[in-house]
């Protein structure tokens, strides 16, 4: 019987309370029926996991707001020969979204991003020029879950947002009626899709912010994009979510979430079988 662990955050971390422990067993729960055991570790202190076959930082929530501890950790994991996946080298480069330059370098429809080490009505003010745009979302460089993201216009008030170094991108309309579409893939086989959208109003996605999930029949042009994703990246993936948005000239990739992303294995039709067997053949191969 294969042994997998599946990270989480610290059961007394007051950011996330208990809305985790559904998405926990919602991820082990076809591991389970494919006959692995499966236990949990808090990622900051999770012990020994040498004896474990792999290693699942699905729910490794929290690193944003500890980000050296983050990479500190991952690292030290490695050294130690713990079997993770997605692979070390993933889990580090996959939690700064300064990725998305280094994807668009290489061809791939990415959102037009501008990176700084910090946020100013300068910065905004030249971004909204460069990018012929009347509105702009801010975001941390290292975020997850819409954490200190903003939605800016010139005039506006520069109330909150990213503390520390930043993204700026154009604020895309079309998030408010298509709103983003996550394709998921499972040892690099698509497995299945949702489409999420804000409530109205509002431009976050989040299920923390009441965002609306439905299943998705992916668009060729979306699968396409999807590929192109996938195929710059040099490691193996266990596990990819792949999030789209659309633009004036087809979709273009917002975020692929190679570390703790929700697989939405409630909206897969097989019931996270893919999942299941792709862990499967990447312990067993």
């Amino acid at each position: 019987m294969s042994r997998i662990a599946i990270l989480t955050p610290d059961p007394g971390d007051l950011h996330f309370e208990s809305r985790w422990a559904d998405v926990v067993e919602a991820n082990a729960a076809p591991l389970r029926a494919a006959g692995a055991s499966v236990e949990q570790r808090v990622w900051t202190d999770a012990g020994d996991l040498a004896g474990f076959d792999l290693v699942l930082p699905l729910l490794a929530w929290g690193y944003p707001r500890a980000h050296d501890l983050w990479v500190e950790t991952v690292r030290g994991w490695e050294a130690a020969g713990v079997r993770l996946q997605n692979p070390a080298s993933v889990l580090i480069w996959n939690s700064d979204k300064t990725y998305l330059g280094r994807l668009a370098e290489k061809g791939v429809p990415v959102v037009p991003t501008l990176y700084a080490e910090r946020l100013d009505r300068a910065l905004l003010e030249s971004a909204a020029a460069r990018f012929g745009a009347d509105r702009l979302v801010a975001k941390p460089q290292v975020s997850a879950g819409a954490w200190q993201t903003i939605r800016w216009s010139p005039g506006d008030p520069l109330d909150g947002g990213p503390q520390g170094p930043a993204m700026v991108q154009p604020y895309l309309a079309e998030i408010e009626t298509a709103g983003e579409v996550s394709l998921l893939f499972f040892g690099g086989r698509f497995s299945h899709a949702i489409a999420k959208r804000p409530q109205p109003g509002d431009f976050r996605v989040q299920p923390e912010y009441d965002g609306v999930i439905t299943r998705h029949l992916p668009r060729d042009d979306e699968m396409a994009a999807a590929a192109s994703v996938l195929g710059a990246i040099d490691e193996r993936l266990l596990y990819a979510r792949i999030d789209l948005v659309r633009g004036a000239g087809g979709p273009l990739l917002i975020e692929i979430e190679l570390i703790e992303p929700d697989l939405y294995l409630g909206y897969d039709p097989a019931g996270g079988a893919p999942f299941a067997a792709a862990v499967r053949d990447l312990i067993s191969g």
